[in-house]
């Protein structure tokens, strides 16, 4: 009894110290807020698609083999006969009661079956462009502050401004003119190959890889170009400040100045952007994905919205706001864990 007793109460004092620490109550109410954001966006959604003339089913009247009486029935099998705000409010009660997102119209599949098929490689290409962009940009960056008005910044302001000049579609493009001329050295097709099954694990992950590396590049010219101008100018503004003057007159290395002193002060705005960064690579995926014919969830959506195909529409972007209310999350912990000092009630 002794024992039990002292168990119980120990698992109160953990449960009090967890609902009472900041973190976990900022998570919670970011959690909320993004439940309502979800929420109004899909209505909101839902109700700019309506605005739009016909549906999925008025566009196979277009069809003379399919009769009047099978278009009504569709219309009745689908819902689409009732009101808007009627479709929105049971396509909403079957999520919440059922975890059911609808029935796609194109595909007659269960529309989470397709989302969960996509959702994978889009995460993929996301994150490997998001890791090769600050793989990239924050050292250059870096050279960029440390080699002010020297040769070496002004070539790497030259490469910034020329990547954020182009579009993503025009760098999309260019680099479909790289693969034909350099063909067969990158696949411009898919994920992976028609033999991929017979490979080895090793060798699904090399296939893989190298199916990326042209959507990565196309994903990471832009994001690239503007993440080591922002480096540079951060980097910038704390090395002015007289802490690292001072650092600097006590005689201390000039690598460790800039690596420990200045670059950890000047990570932090960096840290807060991941998120805005993540969102980006999300919402411009579906060009990379469409060039590049990469089976992901941007260019599903696409095909969708192209289809009239609403249910589809609608979860892929649920989906899509769930995933960047997730990104900006983990940004701010990251940011946090980066420096204990910052307040997490003063990220809202």
């Amino acid at each position: 009894m002794t024992t039990t007793k002292i168990s119980l109460e120990a698992s109160r004092d953990w449960l009090g110290k967890l609902v009472t620490n900041e973190t976990f109550i900022y998570i919670i109410k970011r959690l909320l807020q993004a439940l309502l954001t979800i929420l109004l966006a899909s209505a909101l959604s839902f109700f700019i698609m309506k605005l739009a003339p016909g549906d999925y089913v008025d566009t196979l009247r277009q069809n003379p083999k399919i009769s009047p009486e099978r278009i009504d029935e569709l219309k009745r099998q689908f819902g689409l006969d009732k009101p808007w705000h009627i479709q929105y409010g049971l396509w909403l009660w079957r999520i919440l009661t059922n975890g059911d997102f609808g029935t796609s119209f194109v595909y007659q599949r269960s529309v989470a079956s397709l989302l969960w098929e996509r959702i994978p490689a889009t995460l993929l290409l996301a994150i490997a462009s998001l890791v090769v962009t600050w793989a990239i940009a924050i050292p250059l960056g870096i050279i960029a502050a440390v080699k002010q008005n020297r040769l070496a910044d002004r070539v790497l302001q030259v490469i910034s401004y020329t990547g954020q000049g182009f579009p993503s579609f025009i760098t999309a493009l260019l680099l479909l003119i790289f693969a034909q001329i350099t063909t067969p050295l990158f696949p411009v097709g898919g994920k992976t190959s028609i033999d991929y099954d017979e490979l080895t694990w090793f060798g699904k992950i090399l296939d893989t890889g190298w199916h990326m590396i042209l959507p990565t590049v196309a994903l990471s010219v832009t994001s690239f170009a503007g993440l080591q101008r922002i480096t540079r100018g951060e980097l910038l503004d704390v090395l002015r400040q007289d802490y690292i003057q001072t650092a600097r007159a006590k005689g201390l290395p000039e690598n460790r100045v800039i690596y420990v002193h200045a670059l950890r002060n000047a990570i932090n705005p960096l840290i807060t952007l991941l998120g805005f960064e993540l969102a980006s690579l999300l919402g411009g995926a579906f060009i990379a994905e469409f060039f590049f014919n990469w089976p992901g969830l941007g260019r599903l959506t696409l095909q969708a919205v192209t289809a009239k195909d609403q249910y589809l529409v609608l979860a892929s972007l649920v989906m899509s706001a769930v995933l960047l209310s997730v990104g900006n999350l983990l940004a701010d912990l990251m940011l946090k864990a980066a420096d204990p000092r910052i307040s997490l009630s003063s990220l809202n």
